[in-house]
Parts: C-alpha cells; sequence; structure tokens
C-alpha cells in the first residue's frame, strides 16, 4: 500500500500544475491610453488568463464590468486576470484611468 502511495503522489501532485500550464493565455498591452489589440478573440466556453502589460509611463486601469475584473498596474508592470468561461458573445474592457478613448472588446466565439 505504502509503495503505490509513493508511486501515486506525484502524480497527483503535478496534476494542477499541468492544468494551470494548459490554461489558454491572450496578450493585452496597455500604453498611455492604447489598447493593443483593441478586440481580443478567445474560445466561448473555456476558462482563459488575459496577460496584461503597462508598457507607458502612467498607472492604468483594466476594467471590466461584464467580465466582473478589474487590475491597477503601474508602469511598467505586468499582471494577469483568469477569466470564467464565457458564453459566446461579446464583453467590454477599458482602462478606467484613460477613458473615454482607452476602450476594446473581448468576443467570446
Amino acid at each position: 500500500m505504502k509503495a503505490l502511495l509513493f508511486l501515486t503522489l506525484p502524480i497527483l501532485l503535478a496534476v494542477p500544475a499541468l492544468a494551470q500550464a494548459a490554461l489558454p493565455s491572450y496578450t493585452l498591452t496597455l500604453h498611455n491610453g492604447e489598447l493593443t489589440p483593441q478586440t481580443l478573440h478567445v474560445k466561448a466556453g473555456e476558462r482563459f488568463k488575459i496577460e496584461l502589460h503597462n508598457t507607458g509611463n502612467t498607472p492604468v486601469e483594466f476594467e471590466s464590468t461584464s467580465l466582473r475584473k478589474e487590475k491597477v498596474m503601474g508602469p511598467g508592470v505586468s499582471s494577469f486576470v483568469v477569466v470564467h468561461p464565457l458564453k459566446p458573445g461579446e464583453y467590454d474592457f477599458f482602462d478606467e484611468f484613460h477613458l473615454p478613448d482607452a476602450r476594446g472588446t473581448l468576443v467570446a466565439e
């Protein structure tokens, strides 16, 4: 019995790490009021990560009321948000510190 536990324990410990590594990822760059890309296309029904990069020289606030996400970042900071599986449709996001111009759309297909 101990031998079986000894052999299966490393596999059980590796499963969460493998699941995290398989998380689809999309990149969004925020630069002094510009969002690149302005439209993110993601797969509907799939949990995913948005990697956020503030390449500008001012603070930014990635926000989406429809996704229920918010992240404030200083100049030069990178971070991420994990988004739950979405139904097909369009979801807005914006940089609240650079409104009204810094707006984008996430399309779940």
